[in-house]
């Protein structure tokens, strides 16, 4: 008899959660908020500064994302609205600049970056302007804070087992969070949808908790993606209950389309630049199929460049799609691509690095190739390739030695002396001085036009507007 209780109570053990747990998941959660003073929390301020990393816009697949001084972080949350304001003051830490992530910085830059339920914007010059495509990230930072996490998991009927807290906003994110000993979050775990990966897994780590008139709050925040840093913060003070005023401004709240909205300028026979919004393609019309320079942003962003191109050019299907780069705002309407069975062509250092990209799932947000059961198609440019019908004359070309990107293409059209290239020059406003210092990225694009023998009329860069070339050599100081 006494070997049957002992194995019942070995049993009742086993099953029975910890003496500190044995609690159902509201009153866990509950728990932890008293710890963390999240019970009576409607909004909060911290001010910090450290480092930032622009993720997805390293020179080559697997190396470090680029590194900016934060001399400043102000962020501003209000839970009862759901709104987030981050206010950056950021300085160049790389000298010379390499990658992306709008190099390089002159003086100090501001990023004011801000989400307030299901809208999200940027200020740029005290001007809002509507940025949907970064909803799901702000989001997932507003309810992944030390507080927000408990409240994000009452709210989205989260479970609690041990010390892991865990909750998903369908269709935005999943998240982990690990408490520690003093029932205070220590580490989120969580996947975000991201249109050039599908899945993008993100961690954030807080350390050195103090009390702020009852509220703890961390005082270190790290937080990576994809095994890379993307921010390193030092925070210098925490105001709790601070009045927060986030108003949806009118332009965002029309934002509904914004990526979907193309303007279409016809450069030469068969030949049209796709803009209407930050990121923009070129349709090359060849005598039995269409050619897509760049596929950028997203699925929205990329369908309607591909029902654009089919009215542009009707009866012709798209058979390549260019991808400059690997920078993931200029790859995120790759999957959408693949999902129609166009080809991708990139340099053959990302070359692997798109095959596991659109081969990768998307179940956060199941996007357009997801949905349509496709594998992408990539093939790689070294130095040059040529691609032509026997009348048009398509030319892709390495940019080399261009710190932004080591595998950065270029499109030369000799017949019709336009050049297609991407971030390395973006035309100033209309009678601006030029920058100083000049960027380096430019230049090498000059260099790079001697060096090949191009001869360009008209360049046709994938952010600003159609120039003639002198634009390039006024930026940079040169005559041609």
């Amino acid at each position: 008899m006494n070997g049957i209780v002992a194995a019942m109570l070995v049993a009742l053990v086993l099953l029975a959660p910890s003496a500190a747990w044995a609690q159902d998941a509201r009153t866990a959660l509950e728990s932890a908020a008293r710890a963390s003073g999240a019970t009576g929390l409607k909004s909060i301020q911290f001010t910090g500064s450290g480092m930032s990393y622009s993720a997805g816009q390293a020179p080559a697949p697997g190396l470090p994302w680029p590194k900016f001084n934060v001399k400043s972080l102000t962020r501003d949350v209000d839970y009862d609205t759901a709104s987030l304001r981050d206010d950056y003051v950021r300085t160049q830490a790389e000298d010379p600049p390499r990658g992306g992530g709008v190099q390089p910085v002159r003086g100090e830059a501001r990023q004011i970056l801000v989400v307030s339920g299901d809208i999200s914007w940027n200020v740029v010059a005290d001007a809002p302007v509507p940025a949907p495509i970064g909803l799901a990230e702000r989001q997932f930072q507003l309810w992944s804070t030390p507080h927000g996490v408990i409240k994000g998991a009452m709210a989205n009927n989260g479970t609690v087992q041990g010390r892991t807290i865990a909750f998903a906003v369908p269709g935005r994110f999943s998240l982990r969070a690990t408490l520690n000993d003093q029932n205070l979050v220590e580490r989120v775990e969580a996947l975000l949808p991201n249109p050039v990966v599908g899945n993008l897994p993100v961690e954030i780590l807080y350390s050195d908790y103090k009390d702020f008139g009852g509220v703890k709050h961390p005082m270190r925040i790290r937080q990576s993606a994809a095994g890379f840093p993307t921010l390193d913060i030092t925070v210098t003070d925490v105001r709790p209950n601070v009045a927060v005023a986030i108003r949806v401004p009118e332009p965002a709240r029309q934002a509904a389309g914004f990526y979907a909205r193309v303007a279409s300028q016809k450069v030469a026979d068969g030949v049209w630049y796709v803009a209407g919004g930050s990121h923009h393609s070129v349709v090359i019309e060849m005598r039995d199929h269409v050619i897509v320079a760049e596929g950028p942003l997203n699925d929205e962003r990329a369908l309607a460049v591909i029902a654009e191109t089919g009215r542009l050019v009707p009866g012709k299907p798209i058979r390549y799609v260019i991808a400059s780069h690997n920078h993931f705002d200029h790859t995120g309407g790759l999957r959408a691509f693949a999902a129609e069975g166009v080809i991708v062509i990139t340099h053959e250092l990302h070359r692997a690095f798109f095959e596991r990209a659109l081969a990768a799932p998307a179940t956060i947000a199941p996007d357009h190739l997801a949905k349509s059961g496709k594998k992408g198609m990539v093939e790689g440019v070294r130095d040059r390739r040529v691609l032509t019908d026997g009348a048009r004359t398509v030319d892709v070309r390495h940019i080399a030695g261009n710190a932004h990107d080591d595998g950065l293409l270029m499109v030369y059209l000799p017949a019709e002396k336009l050049l297609i290239e991407a971030d390395v020059f973006t035309p100033l406003p209309p009678n601006t001085p030029p920058p100083t210092p000049v960027s380096p990225f430019s230049i090498n694009l000059a260099d790079n036009i001697a060096r090949q023998g191009l001869v360009v009329d008209q360049i046709l860069p994938l952010h600003g507007r159609v120039v003639p070339v002198a634009e390039l050599y006024r930026t940079i100081g040169r005559n041609p």
